[in-house]
């Protein structure tokens, strides 16, 4: 989505996101625009944070909640990680 990286104008990936609280390698959305089916609120990880703990990785304290997102909405922001605590909404697909 957009100009991030040398990510392409329009989504060439979409995959089914299940919110988590694991901060790891294996679970980082690789910087994907997220599109939200049933609206609530949204606690993510931006993309390109990457946390003072010495691993690399980006800490739960560096995450923002986007607060009662409709239905049908895409979040316009990049997010490598989507938290389980503070996160409401469902149905939420990832777009690369």
């Amino acid at each position: 989505m957009g100009q991030y990286a040398n990510q392409p104008d329009f989504g060439t990936e979409a995959a089914a996101v299940t919110a988590s609280n694991t901060i790891s390698n294996a679970k980082d959305l690789k910087g994907a625009c997220l599109y939200v089916g049933t609206g609530g609120h949204v606690k993510v990880i931006l993309a390109g944070v990457t946390g003072a703990s010495g691993s690399g990785l980006p800490t739960a304290s560096e995450a923002v909640i986007f607060k009662n997102i409709p239905d049908g909405s895409f979040l316009p922001v990049i997010v490598s990680y989507v938290l389980a605590t503070g996160t409401t909404a469902t149905d939420l697909i990832s777009i690369k």
